[in-house]
């Protein structure tokens, strides 16, 4: 079952072609999402002006150096999130869903054979995905790890996840039904590809088109902090009165910066 391309199998019913056009046209919508996105939020539009903006007033700094760190530290390694179960949960959904997502496309477009090793990683990053993406959904949210609300509980926001989970869980129930004979299995590869649809084709309205623009956020974040042009933002310290002034609460003006765990002493269960 693990060696088996599940697209080459299901050829004798739907041909490669008809295949290797719907993942052509999913990249078309995830490309058109991601720019409809990013023209309605202006994005991209305030990036560039604040580079226009900051452009020549800093001091000299190695981009390239920036370039690297920011790929290693933010993008590989989702530097950004300090709770370790969230990044070993989003490195896990994230990896997988890129070996999910390249090994699929491999065996629609390259017609991988049956012992070839592309089957295997397809079963491996989706594996990988659904242990990250159910991790996160019912123990790391939010609003059920800290808030006590239900598992179950859908918003709006939720799109990209449930739409994700959705269709790596019915591609693998699906390849596992055809590989075992089961009855039923078109069926589970027709919902496969509607859930799929759905992730694809609803980047405006889901956070798909995050992904694309954060690593750009995340290196002039760190461009802008390295030649001194952070927009003016309060420092680390308070060892400048102007930085002290800032604070509008009489009682911060002089506060220590470390002021001990705060809301990090325990985990937050009081619901």
């Amino acid at each position: 079952m693990f060696s088996v391309n599940p697209f080459a199998a299901i050829g004798s019913v739907i041909p490669s072609s008809v295949m290797q056009g719907y993942v052509v046209l999913m990249v078309v919508l995830v490309a058109a999402g991601t720019l409809i996105d990013m023209l309605h939020k202006g994005s991209a539009k305030y990036f560039f002006a604040n580079m226009r903006k900051t452009r020549g007033k800093g001091a000299p700094v190695d981009t390239v150096s920036i370039a690297v760190k920011t790929a290693v530290v933010d993008v590989l390694a989702s530097g950004e999130f300090c709770n370790t179960n969230r990044r070993i949960a989003h490195l896990l959904t994230m990896y997988g869903f890129i070996l999910y997502v390249v090994s699929s496309a491999v065996m629609v477009f390259g017609g991988a054979g049956s012992g070839d090793l592309w089957p295997r990683l397809w079963w491996i990053g989706g594996l990988m995905v659904c242990a990250g993406g159910y991790w996160f959904w019912f123990f790391i949210r939010v609003d059920v790890a800290a808030e006590g609300s239900s598992p179950f509980r859908v918003m709006r926001a939720d799109l990209f996840i449930l739409s994700l989970l959705a269709s790596v869980t019915l591609g693998l129930v699906w390849a596992w039904m055809q590989a075992s004979g089961k009855a039923g299995a078109m069926v589970a590869f027709a919902l496969y590809i509607l859930a799929t649809t759905v992730l694809f084709g609803g980047v405006y309205w889901s956070k798909f088109a995050h992904m694309f623009f954060k690593p750009a956020a995340a290196l002039e974040k760190r461009i802008a902090e390295a030649d001194g042009t952070n927009m003016n933002l309060p420092t680390i310290t308070r060892d400048d009165p102007a930085q002290r002034e800032r604070h509008s609460m009489e009682l911060l003006k002089d506060a220590p910066m470390d002021m001990g765990l705060g809301i990090k002493r325990e985990a937050p269960r009081h619901y």
